[in-house]
């Protein structure tokens, strides 16, 4: 005899209509007044999303079966205006990674609404120059390595450069080992200690730590905007000091990293869009265990449920704390 089979389906459909009808209303009841907007693309699909950047919450949401245009990102953020204004309510701020697609829509339908770029997506590329430049300063100390005969050196001078060639490979080991001290943000006493150890007679590799720092000293938000600015002018004219580097360390010029200073002008305004990314790393787990075939209505409600799981969130903790404190009054 077959199981009962009700309640077994997840109610996507059901779930989708209500995102796109009262969910919508009864979002912007908490809305922060601050704002996410990122893309995933998931094969011949694309899900843009706006998330409130302070409360983590997914507010819209629209699976397109194209890669979006600016008419496509314009219309979207309409549909979130007009709820917005429905809800007498008004955008303080947006956060958004580093892409093209956004500033131009941004400006016409939120006008002159504070633009912040992620701050991690900036900060990746002067990270990917400096190893970039790491990995150069490795290759040119590998060549420097004394070329020997076959067989074990048998000379005063054969033992001698062998010795060479050996500390060589150990320094250019320790340097490719341990590369991730000279772009991570906040070091040990430890770490730091062997950032000296096998930094020691190369001062171009002490300069790379030196230009990381002063890239994480621009996002401080114990300064202001301006003073962010002037640092990084003084970086920009250090970083074109060092010839040696050549092209590797030229993205500090970028205009990126001005756009990404915004949020030291408003104490609230997040730096990142952590809060977008963290709902896009959900959906590509969720794709790891829930196998649907990939087309545009599943993908639309699953995205769905997993707004109407989120938004159930708070009443699910009380519900086990209740029951928690419920059973222990019970036992004793």
């Amino acid at each position: 005899m077959p199981r009962f089979r009700i309640g077994w389906r997840a109610g996507g459909k059901k779930a989708e209509q209500r995102i796109g009808g009262e969910y919508l209303d009864a979002a912007p009841a908490n809305f922060s007044g601050y704002i996410a907007a990122d893309e995933l693309y998931d094969g011949p699909f694309c899900v843009l999303s706006i998330v409130d950047n302070r409360t983590f919450r997914r507010l819209i949401y629209e699976v397109l079966d194209h890669d979006p245009t600016h008419a496509d990102i314009e219309r979207f953020f309409r549909t979130f205006q007009a709820a917005l204004q429905r809800h007498e309510l008004v955008l303080r701020g947006i956060t958004t990674d580093g892409s093209a697609l956004y500033p131009e829509p941004i400006s016409k339908v939120f006008g002159d609404v504070p633009h912040q770029l992620c701050e991690f997506h900036v900060i990746k590329e002067p990270t990917k120059a400096v190893l970039r430049a790491g990995a150069k300063i490795r290759r040119e100390l590998a060549a420097t390595k004394p070329q020997l005969g076959r067989g074990r050196p048998s000379s005063i001078a054969a033992r001698k450069a062998a010795r060479h060639r050996k500390r060589i490979e150990r320094k250019v080991g320790d340097l490719f080992q341990h590369r991730y001290l000279f772009v991570q943000h906040a070091l040990t006493p430890s770490q730091r200690r062997t950032l000296v150890r096998i930094t020691r007679g190369r001062p171009e590799l002490r300069t790379l730590r030196d230009i990381m720092d002063e890239v994480y000293r621009l996002f401080d938000r114990r300064c202001r905007s301006d003073t962010a600015l002037e640092k990084l002018a003084g970086l920009r004219r250090r970083v074109r000091r060092f010839k040696w580097i050549g092209k590797t360390l030229q993205k500090p010029s970028s205009s990126n990293l001005e756009k990404a200073l915004t949020f030291l002008d408003d104490k609230l305004l997040p730096s990142t869009s952590n809060a977008v990314e963290r709902g896009n790393r959900r959906h590509r787990k969720m794709q790891k265990t829930v196998y649907r075939v990939r087309t545009k209505p599943h993908i639309s409600s699953r995205i769905a449920l997993d707004m109407e799981r989120e938004e159930r969130a708070t009443q699910r903790d009380l519900t086990t704390q209740t029951l928690h404190t419920a059973r222990s009054r019970k036992a004793a």
